[in-house]
């Protein structure tokens, strides 16, 4: 009984990920506040520095 209940717990382990919003093979667009920019190094946003 105890094998058969963690065949199933594995089995059911990607269906967790999935769940949670698996995200692999897609990119996210990061939106920053007008005047700055996403800086990758910190991942934040930056102010834009001109001059």
């Amino acid at each position: 009984m105890k094998r058969v209940a963690f065949v199933l717990l594995l089995s059911m382990a990607p269906l967790s990920a999935w769940a949670a919003g698996c995200t692999r093979g897609q990119e996210q667009a990061m939106t920053c506040a007008e005047g700055t920019v996403w800086d990758p190094q910190t991942a934040t946003c930056v102010p834009v520095v001109t001059g």
